[in-house]
């Protein structure tokens, strides 16, 4: 199986699976998802990343106890990926460098949406000379801002800036963004490659399942 580690707390598992079910479908591949303890906000800023990544340390060493092949940190800050890589013997893959990676392969300037002030810093550091700028969409701090058609409208309205500035392939900063569907209400309405973070994290960590799993004939 891939793991999935979900970097905030809910006791929904519906929610919690979200991210997993989107893997599966697109990749067909098995998934299991486990989200850390005592923190309902999810990781929000610095102070928040450090109190998780211990957590999401033990989630991942106990999902490799558990048999799975490769771990996601589906999170766009791949926080603990590091510490991480350093505790067990199989890939552990982040959402953020996922994302760069994947509209790196395009080789066109890219804008990205997040809900942060800020880009995560592996992402404005991986793009490199393609990055073009950066926005958080009026108003919006979290994904359920975006539920409604106005935060929607508003999500559409960020990414036509960031092609009038240039941009000609569009970044998603936040994992959220794929549990509500917005992708494909920008593919419906503007000419441009939508990286969907959720989308290229499982595009890469199926890509290791499958050559690790045929390799060792299970």
């Amino acid at each position: 199986m891939i793991g999935i580690i979900r970097v905030f707390t809910t006791d929904d598992q519906e929610i919690i699976e979200q991210h997993g079910k989107v893997i599966t479908k697109t990749y067909e591949v098995p998934t299991v998802t486990k989200c850390i303890p005592d923190q309902p906000l999810g990781i929000f800023n610095d102070e928040t990343e450090e109190v998780a990544i211990p957590k999401i340390v033990k989630l991942g060493k106990e999902l490799e106890q558990q048999g799975c092949h490769v771990i996601v940190i589906s999170c766009a800050a791949d926080p603990a990926v590091a510490e991480l890589r350093k505790e067990v013997s199989i890939p552990v893959i982040g959402a953020g460098s996922s994302a760069a990676l994947a509209a790196l392969a395009i080789g066109e300037p890219v804008g990205v949406i997040g809900i942060t002030d800020e880009p995560p810093a592996v992402i404005e550091s991986l793009l490199g000379p393609y990055y073009t700028g950066y926005i958080r969409p009026d108003g919006v701090r979290n994904t359920t801002d975006l539920l409604s058609p106005d935060g929607r409208k508003k999500g559409l309205d960020a990414a036509k800036t960031l092609i009038n500035q240039g941009a000609k392939v569009i970044l998603f900063a936040c994992t959220g963004f794929s549990t509500i569907g917005l992708a494909n209400v920008l593919r419906d309405e503007l000419g441009v490659p939508i990286i969907d973070a959720v989308e290229a994290e499982g595009m890469f960590a199926a890509a290791l399942y499958k050559q690790l799993t045929a390799s060792n004939g299970k």
